[in-house]
């Protein structure tokens, strides 16, 4: 259904069973799959896929070119999955060319009003982002991560899975997987528990993870602390996880916790 103040551009892909409210445009390359839904007054344009089910509020403005200087017109994209929610005000671009033309937007997402998802962002599944936080350029968070209210993420920071970060945050550093950051300049206060304990993860693999935190971030030669461990939680999923982490390739120092 499409109301009729709505404008929708003839070679735009909109599927019979997506509902599109008043006063919405839709460009030329948007592609909505079934069961969308556009409330009223939102924007899309550019080469932008839209999954089934996913919800989009009033003033929402999705595609519009990068917030990039270097952005020079080269073709680009902008993917969001299925099931999500996009509240009031919410911007998201699409990539440059500069971090592979494509900005990528998962499933089952919730992003508050006025939250903002720059260019050549990747974000998982199952992810929380509060209202009126901005992800800059090349972010990624990654599945079932949480960003409280009025936080900001750098650009290049990556969030790691079912990490939480407190409102109000500047994000500056890499977020370790199931890590709590806070602060006017982030730091790690610890160990994300009651999300763990969510997800139903086994106490014993928990106390394990929670005790190599303690290891890895003894000192700040993260490196050394890592050798140190020397293949003593191999049995643990979660220790590996953060282990990959903070080896990968990085443009931004990993979060560590403040100095006693």
């Amino acid at each position: 259904m499409i109301h009729k103040s709505s404008i929708i551009h003839k070679d735009a892909k909109v599927d019979s069973k997506a509902k599109i409210g008043p006063f919405c445009y839709v460009g030329a390359n948007v592609d909505i799959k079934d069961n969308v839904e556009l409330i009223s007054n939102v924007h899309i344009e550019g080469n932008t896929k839209i999954g089934k089910g996913t919800k989009i509020f009033p003033f929402a403005t999705i595609g519009t070119n990068p917030q990039d200087l270097k952005y020079k017109g080269e073709t680009n994209s902008l993917e969001i999955g299925e099931n999500n929610t996009i509240r009031e005000y919410v911007s998201i671009n699409p990539g440059t060319s500069g971090g592979g033309g494509k900005t990528f937007i998962g499933n089952n997402n919730l992003l508050m009003i006025s939250s903002h998802v720059a260019h050549d962002c990747y974000i998982g599944n199952n992810v929380v982002i509060a209202n009126n936080v901005p992800l800059g350029g090349h972010v990624t968070i990654e599945d079932s991560v949480v960003i409280g209210g009025n936080s900001a993420v750098q650009q290049f920071t990556r969030i790691g899975r079912l990490a939480m970060i407190g409102g109000m945050t500047g994000v500056l550093k890499d977020v370790i997987p199931f890590g709590l950051s806070f602060g006017n300049r982030n730091y790690l206060r610890g160990i994300n528990l009651i999300g763990l304990k969510r997800k139903k993860y086994d106490n014993k693999t928990i106390l394990e993870l929670d005790t190599a935190f303690k290891k890895i971030f003894a000192s700040k030669n993260l490196h050394e602390n890592l050798n140190s461990i020397n293949g003593e939680f191999k049995d643990n999923q979660l220790v590996n996880e953060v282990i990959n982490f903070i080896s990968k390739d990085k443009k931004r120092p990993i979060c560590t916790p403040q100095s006693k």
